[in-house]
């Protein structure tokens, strides 16, 4: 038995950069010196990435238990669900490899549950694929939280220089501004808070972001909205000792946030935590679903069809996806 958790890495999209990051990442020992990596997916898509990526020396073991696993540099375990042809076309979206991709993702969910593995870290998948494969979410958050039956969860995007949480993700944004109240509100900096205590910041500071320009301006623009939707949620954070400000302007908190000002903020909706984090690089930044009963992080890129193949996809953030599942993760377990 090891102290090392087994971080369980699902394929995503095979038809993607997916198996060629996570055998790039599998190539660096410091992914085993912090865990025990076992991939989820199809072993003969994993044997055919070896070529493109110079990992012949890599051995692909196809496993059906996680016990099986030989977990050491230069082996690669993997829960080999065999869904996919060996010829499967790269760069294409299909339903075969959109059905995949959620298979790959439940039977990690169901690992996770059973204890089996202590976090998920999850390659990027694509929503076309997705649902002409017949799953029709708008993504891997969603799924995880069906799978778990999780009401209250949030996605999480965490770069070196900065955190954002979100209030709403992918949705249009009239929609977004209707879905925006109170009880949100407060809930996701409730989470963005326990989230970064467990991680270890005893008293996280926490920005609050606006939902109009200039966040309002005390009714200059917009029709109320952070008076009604934003501040009674902000204050009741408030009101239980969470060191919480806001709303406060978007356009210049962010800057503050990497200043150090802030240790997280809350965005109101997908671009407008979005757009900082990827202006940072899009390998830096990894996303961490907050509220589930589960440990998830993945990548922050999608599946880049139009280099998949060509060996030249960058594992930064996959590796750091990685890292920081084994942080999030449960520090005893049975396995």
């Amino acid at each position: 038995m090891s102290n090392k958790p087994i971080v369980g890495i699902t394929m995503g999209d095979a038809a993607g950069v997916g198996p060629e990051i996570i055998l790039k990442s599998l190539m660096n020992a410091d992914v085993y010196e912090w865990c025990r990596p076992l991939v989820i997916g199809d072993a003969k898509i994993l044997e055919n990435a070896k070529r493109v990526v110079d990992g012949e020396h890599l051995t692909i073991q196809p496993i059906s238990d996680v016990r099986e696993g030989k977990f050491r540099l230069g082996n690669v375990p993997c829960i080999d669900l065999n869904l996919l042809p060996e010829d499967l076309p790269l760069g294409e979206v299909s339903a075969v490899s959109g059905d995949a991709a959620y298979q790959f993702l439940a039977q990690a969910i169901e690992l996770a549950k059973k204890g089996d593995i202590q976090a998920i870290c999850t390659a990027p998948l694509n929503k076309e694929a997705l649902h002409l494969g017949g799953h029709k979410y708008p993504g891997h958050t969603e799924i995880l939280a069906q799978l778990t039956d999780t009401k209250d969860y949030a996605m999480m995007l965490s770069a070196p220089e900065l955190k954002v949480i979100h209030v709403t993700t992918h949705v249009g944004l009239i929609d977004a501004v209707k879905q925006i109240n109170p009880d949100r509100v407060y809930s996701v900096i409730k989470m963005a808070h326990e989230t970064l205590k467990k991680a270890g910041n005893e008293q996280p500071k926490i920005a609050v972001c606006g939902i109009n320009p200039h966040a309002g301006e005390n009714g200059l623009f917009g029709y109320g909205e952070e008076e009604e939707k934003v501040i009674p949620g902000v204050e009741r954070a408030a009101n239980e000792g969470i060191d919480v400000q806001g709303p406060l302007p978007a356009d210049t908190l962010f800057f503050r946030a990497v200043r150090g000002d802030f240790d997280i903020v809350v965005a109101m909706y997908h671009d407008q935590g979005h757009g900082p984090i990827k202006v940072l690089g899009l390998d830096a930044g990894v996303n961490i679903t907050v509220g589930l009963p589960i440990i998830r992080t993945s990548v922050d890129h999608g599946t880049a069809f139009d280099i998949a193949g060509k060996g030249i996809a960058d594992e930064k953030s996959l590796i750091e996806a990685i890292r920081q599942g084994v942080e999030l993760a449960p520090k005893s377990f049975d396995v």
